[in-house]
């Protein structure tokens, strides 16, 4: 670890946390130097939805690469991007009954929310954005400017207005209407609330600790859109692709957005990819008005197309289904045997947060069991939420051996938990 103490940046953080150095990592494991292995509840922050080195995809990035395969191209035409955008096409909008247009951004979801708010006030003349209490959407300037946590938006000492945060569902507990309050402010001339070009949320607030948004919620701010002609922006970056049992976290809310940013796992190897879905209507980019050098990752572009086999068929979803109950159900029974502690679950699909009425023990926890053989990390403004993201096709008795040691850990630390 010296050489990465002596070189690297002090800004880095993830290494902090799991302080060994990694070598080798295959489906849900990750081993490092001294051949210890671990079991992976992190999986890149939620870029490795299918776990590492994924046979199917490796296989097809390494014969395109032996094949002299163009690996970067700007936002020229090649054979590896046609490929993907027929079958990106061809597997997930069609079936879905969606109709956009797909952009190519920057490869981080960051580019992507960037390029996205940039269209929404293009098109509508407008500068306002309304976003959210505990949004996550990166960390570039514009994107820091819809971010809500100061841990974060302390840093950069640069104007970041034409924002207006408003409360997430739920974020005053259940008995408060947030969506009404919402209604309130953007109907009320006298609110003090311009009329946004756009309204960006997240459908569960990943980073933001867990926090889940009912479809009666994510409903209600979609007719708000249309009935104000304000553009919907889903940033799906972390629990879009599979991340929440359908392959938007949309979709069981019956959304359309006018756009919606993917990232992430959206290469499905780890490989940087990140793109913009546009309402047809709405794609008034002049030609070369947004651009960026990497928005051609053609090794993405392979590995992403071969991802989409998952989603050929209702088989996978139907497997995440009994996944997602496998570790929820493993999570109510850890509630259970220590209801000393108050643990709170919450989630949908492979994306679940186990809170803990002791704000300090979950970054206890996360030492712990990395100590034991488990990768996870927390999140939450205070990151006192533990946050599980498994490999969306993790063998069940793998998932099964990762909440046993998670168990043994909090059994360990339970002792020593203040009581109140």
């Amino acid at each position: 670890m010296k050489t990465f103490e002596r070189l690297e940046s002090n800004v880095r953080s993830y290494i902090r946390d799991f302080p060994v150095v990694f070598d080798t990592a295959s489906g849900p494991y990750m081993v490092d130097t001294a051949g210890t292995r671990y079991i992976d509840f992190f999986c890149g922050a939620g870029a490795l939805n299918y776990g590492y080195n994924e046979p199917r995809m490796k296989q097809a990035l390494v014969d395109y690469l032996m094949a002299d395969g163009i690996t970067h191209s700007l936002d020229m035409a090649t054979r590896a991007k046609e490929r993907f955008l027929e079958r990106f096409d061809a597997i997930v909008l069609k079936p879905r009954g969606f109709d956009y247009r797909v952009q190519f951004t920057g490869p981080t979801g960051a580019n992507g929310v960037e390029a996205a708010l940039k269209l929404a006030r293009k098109v509508t003349g407008r500068s306002n954005v309304v976003a959210f209490t505990k949004a996550y959407h990166g960390l570039s300037l514009g994107a820091l400017a819809v971010t809500a946590n100061t841990r974060y938006r302390h840093e950069a000492f640069v104007s970041r207005a034409n924002v207006s945060f408003v409360p997430y569902d739920g974020y005053f507990g259940p008995e408060v209407d947030t969506l009404a309050h919402l209604t309130q402010l953007i109907e009320d001339d006298s609110s003090g609330i311009d009329l946004p070009a756009a309204i960006i949320l997240e459908t569960i607030q990943a980073e933001g600790g867990i926090n889940v948004a009912s479809t009666r919620w994510l409903q209600g701010v979609q007719a708000l859109c249309r009935t104000h002609c304000i553009l919907l922006i889903v940033d799906d970056i972390q629990v879009g692709c599979g991340r929440t049992g359908t392959f938007f976290s949309f979709e069981d809310a019956g959304l359309t957005p006018d756009l919606v940013v993917l990232s992430k796992s959206l290469s499905g190897f780890g490989l940087p990819m990140s793109l913009v879905l546009i309402r047809p209507d709405i794609d008034r980019w002049n030609p070369g008005e947004h651009t960026g050098t990497f928005r051609g990752n053609n090794s993405a572009f392979v590995t992403g197309a071969e991802a989409l086999r998952y989603w050929e068929t209702p088989a996978f979803a139907a497997q995440l289904a009994q996944t997602s109950a496998r570790l929820e159900a493993g999570l109510r029974a850890l509630q259970a045997r220590f209801p000393d502690l108050g643990f709170q679950v919450r989630g949908r699909g492979l994306v679940f947060g186990l809170e803990s009425r002791f704000p300090d023990l979950n970054a206890k926890l996360t030492e712990d069991c990395f100590r034991r053989g488990l990768v996870i990390e927390t999140c939450g403004g205070e990151r006192h939420v533990l946050k599980f993201l498994p490999p969306l096709n993790i063998p069940h008795d793998v998932l099964d051996a990762g909440l046993a040691i998670l168990g043994q850990s909090i059994e360990t630390l339970a002792a020593t938990a203040p009581r109140t």
